[in-house]
């Protein structure tokens, strides 16, 4: 390579990162600066009346896991914090193994149909989000109460005689979450499907394999980056959740998101509320490296 080339491609790289500067301190204002901003809190120490005083403190971090008696001042184990983790955790582990198990044949079936079709289909999946979240948790709200569709039904079929209690619980969380992120699995299960080749079915047929064998040698390797991907869009918001925990828990089934909404409004404790808000993204970040990093050595051992 000459020198004059090579001059070129250095001011071609350079004038690369400065039509992206603006784009990179956009970035680091709106993303990046806010997640600074709590980590700083989070080593603070909490106001008389909210806000942070200006002394270091590990009070924030150590509140995650501990909790001091108001009478004798001792350091005590925060059962009620590990509930509300793994309320958050085994919740929206089951709303992302679920929608995978609902949105797995939908986005089949959506992807098999005649190609005039698949617009339609897909364009009746994404529907619900042109509503506003809220709307959509108090429309599962409707369906679910004693007096909701589905109560409704059971009673005129005469399956029971009195209505189920379903609102105010885990069940009415994990339906409500499953309602709202369905359509964060089916899209990018359909994207993998879509570009799938059909005719390595037929080949599966010929050698023999059962159905449960093309699925799961087939099929599933194949479309592993649409499940992963689904996964993710599904897991991190709902682990997050704080509307639907709202209106469908009515305030006794609180999740992460609601415990730090808690924190900073009426505990009035921002730095435990900003070491949360920071242990929440160090769990998000630990659970997509670990499920990523498996499903890409799973895949390698596959191709291999």
């Amino acid at each position: 390579m000459s020198l004059a080339e090579d001059r070129v491609i250095r001011a071609s790289a350079r004038n690369g990162w400065l039509l992206s500067t603006p784009a990179l301190v956009l970035l680091f204002v709106a993303a990046a600066g806010p997640l600074l901003i709590m980590l700083v809190y989070s080593f603070l120490t909490p106001g008389q009346y909210g806000n942070v005083v200006g002394e270091f403190s590990w009070d924030g971090w150590v509140g995650i896991l501990w909790s001091q008696d108001i009478f004798s001042g001792e350091w005590v184990l925060a059962d009620a914090h590990m509930t509300i983790f793994w309320r958050s955790l085994s919740l929206s582990m089951m709303t992302t193994l679920f929608t995978f198990v609902v949105g797995f044949p939908t986005a089949w079936f959506i992807a098999t149909r005649p190609a005039s079709q698949r617009a339609m289909w897909l364009f009746l999946i994404t529907i619900p989000f042109w509503t506003n979240l809220l709307i959509r948790t108090y429309a599962i709200n409707e369906v679910l109460r004693k007096e909701g569709l589905v109560n409704m039904i059971l009673l005129k079929l005469g399956v029971i005689d009195v209505p189920l209690e379903m609102l105010y619980g885990p069940f009415a969380i994990f339906v409500g979450m499953t309602y709202v992120y369905l359509p964060l699995m089916v899209l990018p299960l359909f994207a993998a499907i879509d570009r799938f080749d059909m005719n390595l079915l037929e080949a599966g047929y010929d050698l023999y394999a059962s159905r449960m064998q093309v699925l799961r040698r087939v099929i599933l390797p194949i479309v592993k980056p649409g499940i992963i991907a689904g996964s993710i869009l599904v897991f991190v918001p709902s682990l997050g959740a704080y509307v639907t925990p709202r209106v469908l828990g009515g305030g006794k089934q609180m999740m992460i998101g609601n415990f730090i909404d808690l924190q900073f409004g009426q505990g009035r404790n921002w730095p435990l509320g900003a070491a949360l808000s920071m242990a929440l993204l160090v769990i998000v970040m630990v659970a997509l490296l670990v499920y990523v990093r498996y499903a890409s050595r799973d895949g390698s051992k596959s191709h291999g």
